[in-house]
């Protein structure tokens, strides 16, 4: 199963979607099926574009909800793609490490760091984590996710991967499940980078799903700090 290239494409449509969301702070209109429905500046004229960017916006899109959609200028850091995220993690690690006086303690292991065989490892805990993310404020129904299915499918074609991500979908919510998936803290860092990517923060369910998952990936609080304080200053540029 390689999950390395299509969350590399998911994570990189953030980019399509900003070109094509609505006004940030405009009125929220309709719900899921406008996106689908096509309409101008909606998921459906992603969908309908040629190239893999184009698919792999609308099933980051189906992921996030409308909700997020158009949140993601402010909300979502999906532009830059699985060395991004690595990015994102070393720094985070770096900060925290020299705050505590641990600076030249080793070097942290991120995706950015990482032999490609250790990659495809970090890169399917961290898409687990984006699905769990995904379903915490409880938008997916069955629907939803038949249409999520629909768009992994025109991505990537790999059965084990479609089994894979079927199962993950309809898994009840667990954060505990979700953080076993994470063998190295820096795995745990890039899992949790990528759940508060994918939350609004503001939605007391999704606050309480992050705040349970940072428990249960064990991390310290003050590098739980750095990390969404990464997350807030790529936000903000």
């Amino acid at each position: 199963m390689n999950t390395r290239g299509l969350l590399d494409q998911l994570l990189k449509s953030g980019q399509s979607l900003l070109q094509n969301a609505p006004n940030k702070g405009g009125p929220a209109k309709g719900g899921l099926g406008d996106l689908l429905g096509g309409k101008a500046g909606g998921l459906g004229g992603l969908v309908s574009g040629a190239g893999g960017g184009a698919l792999a916006a609308g099933a980051m899109g189906l992921l996030m909800g409308n909700k997020k959609v158009r949140k993601v200028g402010g909300k979502v850091l999906t532009y830059g793609g699985l060395a991004a995220l690595g990015v994102l993690a070393y720094k985070a690690y770096g900060n925290w490490q020299a705050r505590q006086g641990q600076a030249g303690a080793g070097e942290p292991r991120t995706l950015d760091r990482l032999p490609p065989e250790q990659v495809e490892q970090h890169s399917q805990a961290v898409l687990k984590a984006l699905v769990a993310a995904a379903k915490a404020d409880g938008h997916i129904d069955d629907k939803e996710r038949a249409l999520i299915e629909g768009e992994f499918a025109r991505l990537d074609d790999d059965a084990d991967l479609q089994h894979w991500l079927h199962a993950e979908l309809n898994k009840p919510l667990d954060p505990a499940e979700v953080a076993r998936a994470a063998q190295t803290p820096e795995m745990a860092a890039e899992m949790y980078l990528a759940s508060v990517m994918m939350v609004d923060q503001e939605h007391f369910m999704e606050r309480a799903y992050l705040d349970e998952l940072a428990r249960q990936l064990r991390l310290e609080p003050t590098l739980r700090a750095e990390l969404e304080q990464q997350v807030r200053q790529v936000s903000a540029s």
